[in-house]
């Protein structure tokens, strides 16, 4: 029995993709550094969430790349310029560096948020500065993939995007509008195509910088910077949102700006700017969120920006002040976060992306 014992430990440690016996294929993180007008390039270890940047990282990127999106077969993403009001696509090597194809292309004035359908067919581009909407099909099958516009693009909104989120079925789209209180505009979809919902816009908390939908599509909450409140809503089959009726519950810490739900769809973060932590919520089968007791975990200063691996086992925070990226490990079972690692970059990282 020992004999097999050491055996196994053996074949464990002298084999040169084996990490802990676990998962063995890399996966990588980018985040946008808009006032460097970089991407920084990271690998993750998916056995230990440890991250390491690649050589040529950071990258040149366009002018205030303020956000950016991994297309789901993990060959290209695209990027979001405020500065230079366009787009940029770079290919994904195997190693994880980027090559990016020329030219950028044009949109909207300042555009700041940036969504796909999780089929990768269709791009959405919110622009700040003309309020309006810029859509794109997506050619992934091409050789550099390809952007298109759709018939109408760019669509008018009516307001200045905050956040902007695609439903898990691609057929809704949801955009945050500032104010006290704030807003949301819905959308549904076809073919790309934004028609307005019946009854919108769906009123929120004051400022709601944050946005987030569940994996099955029931819910969707708001983080309410202004007034330290979290909004929360039911997605109706129109696209329709109704208000849970004691919505919005106030937050006892201070800026919340990013929210971020877990791939099991059993617990969602907070992002609390103001207040150096994360703090984490269990969500009920009725949408319903109950502080854990083990929350809030604390971030570097000003924590903004929240994304997950593809595994779900860890989390990683974008901290604004001493700039850098966070990474955590996620209890599954208890939805408690453990820090790994903090690692500098050269300046308020505003997205972050993890490739498949």
């Amino acid at each position: 029995m020992l004999k097999k014992a050491a055996a196994l430990f053996l074949v464990c440690a002298s084999s040169a993709i084996c990490l802990s016996c676990g998962t063995t294929s890399s996966h990588f993180l980018y985040a946008t550094i808009p006032g460097a007008n970089e991407i920084v390039v990271f690998r993750e270890d998916p056995n230990s969430g440890i991250l390491t940047a690649l050589a040529g990282s950071p990258i040149t990127a366009g002018q205030a790349v303020q956000a950016i999106v991994v297309h789901p077969s993990n060959k290209f993403l695209l990027s979001a310029n405020t500065g230079e009001n366009d787009v940029s696509l770079f290919t994904v090597t195997a190693g994880g560096g980027l090559t990016e194809v020329t030219p950028r292309t044009a949109v909207g004035s300042a555009p700041t948020v940036i969504a796909m359908d999780a089929a990768g067919k269709f791009l959405y581009v919110g622009n700040s500065g003309s309020f309006d909407l810029s859509v794109f099909s997506i050619n992934a099958g091409s050789s550099p993939p390809t952007l298109t516009p759709v018939a109408g693009s760019p669509f008018p909104i009516g307001l200045s995007p905050l956040n902007m989120k695609v439903a898990p079925s691609g057929n809704f789209l949801y955009i945050t509008g500032t104010g006290n209180p704030g807003f949301i505009e819905a959308f549904s979809l076809s073919q790309g195509i934004p028609a307005v919902v019946s009854g919108k816009p769906f009123v929120t908390g004051g400022g709601p910088y944050g946005l987030v939908i569940a994996p099955s599509g029931g819910f969707l909450y708001t983080a309410n910077k202004l007034d330290n409140s979290i909004s929360e809503f039911t997605i109706n089959s129109d696209g329709s949102l109704t208000q849970f009726s004691n919505s919005p519950i106030g937050e006892q810490y201070s800026g919340p700006l990013a929210l971020l739900i877990d791939n099991s769809g059993k617990y969602m973060y907070v992002a609390n700017q103001g207040s150096t932590n994360v703090a984490a919520f269990s969500i009920g089968s009725n949408g319903a969120l109950t502080l854990l007791t083990t929350s809030p975990f604390v971030t570097g200063a000003q924590p903004a920006t929240l994304a997950s691996d593809p595994s779900g086992k860890y989390l990683f925070v974008g901290n604004q002040s001493s700039p850098a990226v966070q990474s955590f490990s996620l209890d599954t079972s208890s939805g408690s976060l453990t820090s790994v690692a903090t690692y500098s970059v050269p300046g308020s990282p505003t997205s972050i992306a993890v490739t498949p």
